[in-house]
């Protein structure tokens, strides 16, 4: 298997598989070269630089095998719990012990914060604007919160030695503007937070409970305010940097978790920087299969930004050099491989026909424990057209009898369909026509027969109207299935599309707020 995946001359295909629910978008590309040896390790390493590092997205498009678009309305959505995940980091944070002293008078005050603690947190809401070309500006207004720790604190003059130890709060009213950057860190979504503000409206300090605590009170209301001012602010702004981070990384494993079964993974690597525009942001994904670790190469896609539009809440765009390869790795993995006997095969057969079933194959039916095999012998091929995409397969079938050692009928069929998806319901749903159907192969049990000429015709029937309906059949529950299992009927989808187009296809879509995926995420950071 491993020796026709890494041929010299290979075919880098893509492929949706359906085999123990596996289900994947595995992206490959054709690659077959000829010259000397010193050009050709130029071009090696020429690529091998190009896949460590990002480049500028109209350089990276042709290295894309998928693409994102999050538009305006969707950022709408997911800044709703933006709060949310600024509330994490607040919790998170982890406040620094402070010293210092101070001299007062005849004598010295020696002081340290210990045990800085929040409290009491509660946030008022949240903004947002997509800055075109330099990032997105968030403003979390009316954060009220109530540091607590504990204040050590010494005095000392050549009259006497004051040594003690009293327990604060300092009640605040802050508001806090963030500016991220997103960029292409180790080949992944990063996010740059170092331009975070802390505007502070209200320091108030209380000792002990004691909301007038006399000269203690005065003496340290200064030290207090401007401290904890410089503590929360360093460590929030970095948290809120560290957070930011840990969710983009969060998102990527989803991802690649989503796409991934057995010896098939995909690398989702970002081929470039994201873009940011004022109505949308958009990333750009390498799509690379990593099976039975190895992994496949992509630099032919046709991605341009003008195949998207604005109108929908969220893209991803999918080329032909990602779908099709991904029908082969479901092939060399031993994926597309269905047995049919007992009642489900009797029923098959009751499949109305313009011709009666020949006499020959009623007898192999009825025969006690007959099973039908149907194997795919060659890698199938996809392609995707306005009409929707085609997918070209070669099939054995056989027909076996517990009586026989050999198949009492097998033939090969080679079959063109065109197929559409839709999801509705949280159900896959395929509608699969067929544009060729030649049956290029039969033998018998029975050896030679003058009825082969009548079995052909029927058999090339019995795939347009029998075996393409039952492999529909079985794809839609299964994929429905495994989808289901990664989580996708969690997802509040609204009137999702499936755009077929000139050598890509377009899923566009509506959504409501990922709840699940946000406790989850809580549930991380927060341990």
């Amino acid at each position: 298997m491993l020796a026709e995946w890494n041929q010299s001359s290979f075919e880098r295909q893509a492929l949706i598989t359906v085999k123990d629910k596996g289900y994947f978008f595995i992206f490959f590309y054709f690659l077959d070269f000829k010259m000397e040896r010193s050009a050709a390790l130029l071009l090696v390493l020429a690529l091998v630089k190009i896949s460590c590092c990002c480049v500028d997205p109209p350089a990276a498009y042709k290295f894309t095998g998928a693409v994102c678009r999050l538009t305006y309305p969707a950022a709408v959505v997911l800044n709703e719990k933006t709060t949310e995940v600024i509330e994490a980091a607040f919790q998170h944070a982890r406040y620094p012990s402070v010293e210092g002293q101070r001299s007062i008078g005849f004598g010295t005050v020696k002081y340290g914060f210990h045990n800085l603690e929040i409290h009491n947190l509660s946030i008022g809401k949240s903004e947002f604007e997509l800055k075109e070309n330099e990032g997105i500006g968030i403003s979390i207004s009316n954060v009220s919160a109530v540091f607590k720790g504990t204040i050590n604190y010494g005095y000392g003059s050549w009259l006497f030695d004051l040594k003690q130890s009293v327990d604060f709060e300092v009640e605040s009213q802050i508001d806090l503007v963030i500016n991220p950057k997103l960029y292409c860190g180790k080949g992944k979504v990063a996010a740059d937070t170092s331009d975070c503000y802390l505007t502070f409206h209200k320091l108030k300090l209380l000792l002990q409970g004691d909301r007038e605590p006399g000269w203690l009170k005065r003496m340290f209301t200064d030290i207090v305010t401007f401290t904890v001012k410089l503590v929360v602010k360093s460590q929030i702004c970095k948290e809120i940097n560290n957070v930011a981070n840990i969710l983009a990384d969060f998102i990527q494993e989803q991802a690649e978790q989503f796409l991934s079964d057995g010896e098939i993974g995909v690398d989702i690597s970002v081929t470039s920087s994201p873009i940011i525009k004022s109505n949308y942001i958009e990333s750009y994904h390498k799509g690379l299969v990593i099976y039975n670790n190895t992994k496949t190469d992509l630099s032919t896609s046709v991605f341009n930004p003008s195949q998207l539009t604005e109108n929908r809440m969220l893209y991803f765009w999918l080329s032909d050099g990602l779908l099709d390869p991904l029908m082969g790795a479901a092939h060399y993995d031993g994926r597309f491989i269905r047995n049919i006997s007992g009642t489900e095969l009797t029923d098959l057969f009751q499949t109305e026909m313009s011709a009666a079933t020949p006499e020959l194959l009623n007898k192999w039916l009825s025969s006690t424990g007959s099973m039908l095999k149907a194997t795919s012998v060659s890698v199938p091929h996809l392609w995707t057209t306005t009409k929707g995409t085609s997918v070209r397969a070669v099939a054995g079938v056989e027909l076996l009898l517990d009586s026989q050692d050999m198949p009492a009928l097998y033939f090969k069929t080679d079959v063109t369909v065109v197929v559409n998806a839709s999801y509705a319901e949280k159900k896959l749903i395929l509608k699969a026509i067929a544009e060729s159907i030649n049956i290029t192969k039969i033998s018998t049990s029975e050896g030679p027969s003058e009825m082969e000429e009548s079995l052909r015709s029927y058999l090339q029937e019995a795939v347009e109207k029998m075996g393409i309906p039952k492999v529909i059949s079985y794809l839609e529950p299964e994929l429905t299935d495994l989808m289901d299992e990664q989580g996708l009927n969690l997802f509040d989808i609204i009137n999702p599309e499936v755009l077929p187009q000139d050598g890509y296809v377009i899923v566009q879509l509506d959504f409501g707020f990922p709840q699940h995926l946000l406790v989850e995420f809580l549930k991380r950071t927060l341990n």
